[in-house]
């Protein structure tokens, strides 16, 4: 839900903020011109979910509060800023406000360092090769040969990478719930594989048995028909179908009143026949696939309304829809469980890859475990050395203690062997007087 919220605010990126202020009123007053010093704090829009979410927000907040370059977002339209142009107008951003963005993207790019060094130490710890590119993808969004100031490549470089990742998010997102769908799909028959005959259609029946529990639900009404936001309007609104107006319907449900229907806005409107599919209750009932019927039945009404692409349902995009005939269609929505997540032939892929790769943890695993019966082999033969040197050194202090000891009682000996020793002939010892 968190991420969803990017579409709300930014659509694309820049967009959300041309659109936010058509409504405030700009000062031209050239002895106010000079904005006030700002210290930077958490932004207040909406999560986009991107690795460099805080650094695109704080970079929108503080640009929306320059006058001139408001000015020229009002002005500004799709190609405009989505092709660079937009960008340029840098140039005339005051410069306290430039010296912001300055401090914020010498943030951006410490915090960039910090997160591939951390990276990179993973990668090499676990013994996988570093991917270089993939590193460097994370620089991306802004000009890193130019560390310290801000400049209009790295606005531009900013806005292309925010609308080419916010374009990219919903294909993503199908991707993950994809391999989820696979992944659930091959828990369960592994856990059938593990069971007896008899376990096993027990557990099969069971099975069938939640699926037509699911299945069995109210007519889901096509996104975006007059059926669908009609039951809006008597069931969330409290109002009579027959009194159906559409611009009133629009209005009511525009809730930040800026005249647009945001992706989260559009979504709100989904969640009657949600309702329906799905009960957070009911062990049949998967909320992971909820999002994504949330997520389908938006890109729906989208494709069909937003003739301009701009990921946001204008009055004048929604009046027009209304008069389609496509608006009259009374054919129930394909739910989820209508359509095949995958194929049987995806499945296999998808397992063979989950194969490979728990032969790839057992083949590391293995080999972690050679390496430590051989640092276990080499400790013990490191221990017997230890032991052996020092039942060495202990002989050697007996050694020396022993010779020491020797030592110190052999010069009393030969004393007095000396003093005992008869003397030889004509020095012997003579009473008599001396000649």
């Amino acid at each position: 839900m968190m991420r969803r919220k990017v579409l709300a605010h930014c659509g694309l990126v820049l967009l959300s903020l041309w659109l936010c202020i058509q409504s405030v009123p700009i000062s031209m007053d050239k002895a106010e011109d000079k904005p006030k010093e700002e210290e930077l704090g958490p932004p207040q829009s909406a999560d986009t979910g991107l690795h460099y979410d805080r650094y695109l927000r704080e970079v929108i907040e503080f640009l929306e509060k320059d006058p001139h370059f408001r000015e020229k977002l009002r002005n500004a339209n799709m190609d405009d800023i989505k092709q660079g142009r937009l960008s340029k107008e840098l140039d005339f951003v005051h410069h306290n406000f430039r010296t912001k963005l300055d401090e914020l993207k010498r943030e951006e790019m410490n915090r960039l360092r910090m997160l591939i060094k951390v990276k990179h130490d993973i990668q090499e710890g676990n013994g996988r090769t570093v991917d270089h590119q993939a590193l460097l993808k994370q620089f991306e969004h802004l000009n890193h040969m130019n560390p310290s100031t801000f400049e209009v490549e790295d606005l531009d470089r900013l806005i292309r990478s925010a609308t080419a990742d916010l374009e990219n998010f919903d294909k993503d997102r199908h991707d993950e719930f994809k391999k989820y769908e696979m992944m659930k799909e091959h828990q369960r028959r592994e856990h059938l594989r593990k069971m007896n005959e008899e376990d096993r259609k027990r557990e099969e029946q069971r099975y069938e048995e939640m699926k037509k529990k699911h299945a069995d639900h109210p007519k889901v009404n096509h996104p975006g028909s007059e059926d669908q936001y009609k039951e809006v309007w008597q069931e969330a609104d409290g109002l009579d179908p027959d009194d159906f107006n559409p611009k009133t319907f629009f209005k009511m449900h525009d809730s930040n009143g800026d005249g647009f229907f945001d992706e989260t806005e559009l979504e709100a409107l989904f969640t009657k026949e949600l309702e329906k599919v799905y009960n957070p209750e009911n062990e049949e009932d998967d909320m992971i696939e909820m999002e994504e019927e949330r997520r389908r039945m938006r890109e729906h009404v989208m494709n069909e309304v937003d003739t301009n692409k701009d990921r946001l349902v204008s009055l004048s995009e929604f009046l027009v829809a209304t008069k389609k005939a496509d608006f009259r269609e009374t054919d129930e929505w394909e739910t989820l469980e209508q359509k095949p997540f995958y194929t049987e032939e995806e499945l296999r892929e998808f397992e063979r890859q989950l194969a490979n790769e728990a032969n790839d943890i057992s083949k590391k695993s293995a080999e972690l475990q050679r390496q430590r019966e051989e640092l276990e082999r080499k400790q013990e033969e490191l221990n017997a050395q230890k032991l052996g040197l020092k039942q060495a050194m202990e002989e050697m202090e007996n050694f020396k203690a022993q010779s020491l000891n020797a030592a110190v009682k052999q010069p009393a000996g030969a004393l007095a062997e000396v003093e005992s020793a008869p003397l030889p002939t004509g020095h012997q010892h003579q009473d008599g007087p001396v000649p």
